[in-house]
């Protein structure tokens, strides 16, 4: 029998122990370790080696020029009320003509949660107890039917949950949304290699691969054909949210339309750090170029930099993955050439493996290296990204951790404060401790209000007002 051509090209790149026990498999898993090795770039891997893997790797961030990025600020912070209108005008106008879609990254698992099934099945309501899958689906029908244009929904999954993702939205009748409407595809993976850039093996059978970073999807959305299904619809703004957030406003109209009244191929959302030494990333500018500092990347000095005019924090603006897209923008980066192409990041990591013997090692220590990319390294490729200030308590509660910080307690307390906002600024009566948090437990379908107008809009035709008391559902 003739050997695979693909084997051959891992001998040639020097990286033929990958099938050191090919012959020993059975013709399943032949196939299987062929088709993970299919799915490898040998030479981007041996490009990555060089660079990553070099002394030189380990610099660190360059910070050289380095200043805070310029945002806009919302308008009872200062900023233009008129052009906050205007946007506002701008993205209602974009949704109604069928422009926009949306985009959430949902390739995790709840492993953190200490939740066993993809991360977006996991329940987060007050009193329901919907799932963020749910959450977001009934955003979207909301804001399809306020505008009269459906809207598509594309979702990044990973190899570790696609199938249980797709299985969930099957179940669940996909929450009210048309099938066509709602579109999976997978995530892309890169192998793991060693401290001299040998390519892992997981087992006898399967390479060691791990999901490429956020970053990766905007090569994904291009090799799935998920752009060209977005072309043919007539959508060239694409709203991208990670999973794990509930509160997010995954379709801001305001949002949508600083994007298009700037002309810009990316816009951001920014909140103002509560801290200095809080873990997101930072907006800066450094050779005209708006990019994104890593919290661990950024000095403590720096984080710490008070602005002389303000009074505050100098590096405020924390990056909390609320982006918006032009999608020719997203298939130029996709494309890449002439130096336009996400940079691929280091994470040493201890990363079970087997030995050249076969036996399997089980590091206490980082023993290689995963390559990922980050979404918001495509900022300096952007003509004319624009920034925008949000409010934590409208657009930021993530589900991250099992306790604590950015956990299900903290996200549900969030849930229920922003309803009773939205109560009270309607003049509903409701009792609250002085952090905003009512007694008891209420909560607002996204199908009754996603947003303060939506809200106040399905309030104003309520009557009679319904009593304020624990277990409302709206």
């Amino acid at each position: 029998m003739a050997k695979p051509t693909i084997i051959e090209a891992f001998e040639r790149a020097g990286q033929g122990h990958v099938f050191a026990f090919f012959d020993q498999l059975v013709p399943a898993n032949q196939q299987s370790l062929l088709n993970d090795a299919a799915e490898i770039d040998l030479i981007e891997i041996g490009r990555l080696t060089k660079t990553l893997l070099s002394k030189d790797a380990a610099a660190g961030a360059n910070l050289a020029g380095l200043a805070p990025a310029p945002y806009e600020r919302r308008p009872e912070k200062g900023g233009d009320a008129k052009a906050w209108a205007a946007a506002k005008t701008a993205g209602e106008a974009a949704l109604c003509a069928g422009r926009v879609a949306a985009f959430t990254v949902a390739g995790g698992q709840g492993t953190r949660l200490g939740y066993d099934g993809p991360k977006g099945t996991f329940p987060v309501t007050p009193i329901k107890r919907k799932t963020l899958f749910q959450v977001f689906a009934e955003k979207i029908r909301a804001v399809g039917a306020r505008y009269g244009r459906p809207l598509h929904w594309f979702i990044m999954t990973s190899n570790a949950n696609h199938e249980a993702t797709e299985a969930f939205f099957v179940m669940h009748a996909f929450f009210g949304l048309e099938r066509g409407q709602v579109h999976f595809f997978r995530q892309g993976r890169m192998p793991a290699v060693d401290l001299q850039g040998k390519i892992l093996l997981e087992s006898k059978s399967a390479i060691a691969m791990s999901p490429d970073g956020h970053g990766g999807s905007l090569r994904a959305l291009d090799r799935s054909g998920a752009l060209d299904v977005m072309a043919k619809a007539g959508v060239d703004i694409l709203s991208y949210f990670q999973v794990d957030n509930p509160l997010v406003r995954g379709i801001d109209p305001t949002f949508i339309g600083w994007h298009v009244l700037r002309g810009s191929e990316m816009s951001s959302k920014m909140i103002p750090k509560a801290y200095a030494s809080e873990k997101v990333g930072h907006f800066c500018t450094q050779n005209g170029q708006t990019i994104v500092i890593e919290y661990s990347d950024l000095p403590k000095t720096l984080q710490e930099e008070i602005d002389p005019v303000t009074g505050g924090l100098r590096y405020l603006a924390g990056s909390i993955a609320i982006h918006i897209f032009d999608t020719k923008f997203i298939r130029r980066m996709a494309k890449g050439g002439e130096g336009v192409a996400l940079p691929f990041h280091r994470a040493d990591k201890k990363i079970p493996s087997i030995d050249a013997a076969g036996n399997v090692v089980t590091p206490d220590k980082p023993n290689g290296v995963k390559f990922e990319m980050f979404v918001f390294d495509a900022l300096p490729f952007a003509k004319n990204p624009v920034i925008i200030e949000t409010l934590r308590e409208d657009d930021f509660s993530p589900v991250k951790n099992a306790e604590g910080l950015d956990s299900p307690k903290t996200c549900t307390e969030d849930q229920l404060r922003q309803f009773v906002r939205w109560l009270k600024a309607n003049g509903a009566s409701v009792p609250t401790d002085a952090s905003g948090l009512p007694p008891f437990a209420v909560e607002v379908s996204p199908l009754f209000g996603y947003d303060e107008d939506s809200f106040a809009d399905a309030w104003k035709r309520l009557s009679p007002k319904p009593e304020i008391k624990a277990g409302l559902y709206l």
